[in-house]
């Protein structure tokens, strides 16, 4: 059972989670703003160059040499798109002080620290330090291109691009290459000043903690700008429709093809039938025991790999196959095939069962982390649709095989994008 205690304090939302199951105490802070061309690089920069120095350590070496004074501490940044918001995510591992000898309150300097690192950062001349911002200015090109040189990645990229082109899901979580040189020390700031007073923000204070202490400390150390958050993304579903597939393919110097294929699901994480998307997502491609991987990988043998993942705040479902050049049109036909069966409730009860065990555990591996249990409880904020744990872990259990055949009679295909060899597709 999950006790999640959510308070307001200066609207941020402080969401306390007792548990003695870690040997470690979490702290997740969540920046939530609407991907916009004008500053997703912007935001791409801003958790790099607040990590690398606090008022107090101005630098990432003194930084880091007070974290392991903290008995190892760990600082982690992230950005990720869900549906079509941006989230920068700060987090800091700290160990549960129960465990020390002294008695050290961990705790409350991790609360502090973290405070520090989002409220209080390394500045020069009021504006954020131009070294630093130049280091991670490079960090950032570096990670933007590395997608190019990973062709699995690159291609999943450019499915996105091509099928949601015009929309803000198209734009890439690290931003912008173009966009990068072009940041100033003080235009970051600028832009980290209005993130502040506009971003939904959500702390997540996870372990062997007490509700009034976590807020005590929070309200003492998290001092936060007169806020006017902006009102929600209402997610632009992906309902559009085509009149005809899109079909691109795109030649490079590659061995391996990669065929890459996006549907609309029409269906999305605020829907009644989110469960039976996951169950149609795990018989179709979620999974080794799944259609794609026995049919088009197994037995066919005609990719290395196949798999379907869900993006469920936008409802699409992506295909990644990679296969022989050669092989495009077989490998079409049998994903096709898989797709029609889906639709055609060709599936047996033994894989609804299979699916729905695999759908089980995989959640409860997941919550069994810090870091996994609180992707799992962001899901609510994100989509303002609240679903408990326990309604997580029964969900999909009470899936009909009906169910998911109206599911999978929803879903449409919109974009198929193959990456190939110089010789092209045949």
């Amino acid at each position: 059972m999950i006790n999640e205690k959510i308070t307001t304090i200066q609207n941020m939302n402080v969401h306390t989670i007792p548990t003695d199951k870690y040997k470690t105490n979490t702290l997740v802070w969540k920046m939530k703003a609407p991907l916009t061309k004008e500053t997703v690089t912007l935001r791409a920069l801003l958790p790099y160059v607040l990590q690398s120095g606090t008022a107090e350590y101005p630098s990432v070496k003194q930084l880091r040499t007070y974290l392991d004074e903290l008995y190892g501490a760990t600082l982690n940044v992230d950005l990720s798109k869900k549906g079509e918001s941006h989230i920068i995510t700060i987090r800091i591992d700290v160990a549960n002080e129960v465990f020390l000898q002294e008695k050290i309150p961990l705790l409350r300097k991790a609360l502090k620290l973290l405070s520090d690192v989002v409220l209080r950062p390394a500045l020069q001349d009021g504006r954020f330090v131009d070294h630093i911002v130049a280091q991670e200015k490079r960090a950032l090109k570096q990670r933007i291109q590395a997608v190019y040189g990973d062709k699995m990645r690159y291609a999943n990229l450019r499915l996105i691009q091509e099928m949601c082109k015009g929309e803000p899901y198209a734009l890439h979580a690290n931003g912008e290459l173009d966009d990068v040189d072009r940041i100033t020390a003080e235009q970051l700031f600028q832009y980290y000043k209005k993130t502040l007073e506009e971003d939904e923000i959500d702390l997540y204070v996870i372990g062997d903690v007490q509700e009034e202490t976590v807020l005590e400390a929070v309200a003492s150390h998290f001092s936060l700008p007169n806020r006017t958050v902006r009102a929600s993304v209402r997610e632009t579903v992906s309902t559009k429709t085509r009149d005809k597939v899109n079909e691109v393919i795109e030649k490079q110097d590659v061995k391996q093809g990669k065929l890459n294929i996006g549907y609309r699901t029409n269906v999305t994480y605020e829907d009644d039938d989110y469960y039976a998307l996951q169950m149609f997502n795990g018989i179709f491609g979620g999974f080794s025991h799944s259609k794609l991987f026995i049919n088009v990988r197994e037995k066919a043998s005609l990719a290395y790999y196949a798999a379907s993942r869900l993006e469920s705040h936008k409802g699409l479902l992506m295909v990644m196959s990679g296969i022989e050049p050669s092989n495009y049109q077989k490998a079409l036909q049998i994903i096709e095939k898989q797709m029609e069966a889906m639709k055609n409730g060709d599936f047996t009860d033994e894989e609804i069962t299979q699916t729905k065990a695999v759908i089980r555990n995989q959640l409860l591996e997941t919550i069994d982390t810090p870091r996994g249990l609180v992707e799992v409880l962001y899901h609510n904020v994100v989509s303002k649709r609240k679903r408990p744990i326990e309604e997580w872990l029964s969900g999909a259990d009470r899936v009909s095989r009906e169910e998911i055949v109206r599911v999978a009679g929803k879903v449409e295909l919109d974009t198929i994008y193959f990456l190939t060899g110089m010789e092209g597709a045949e």
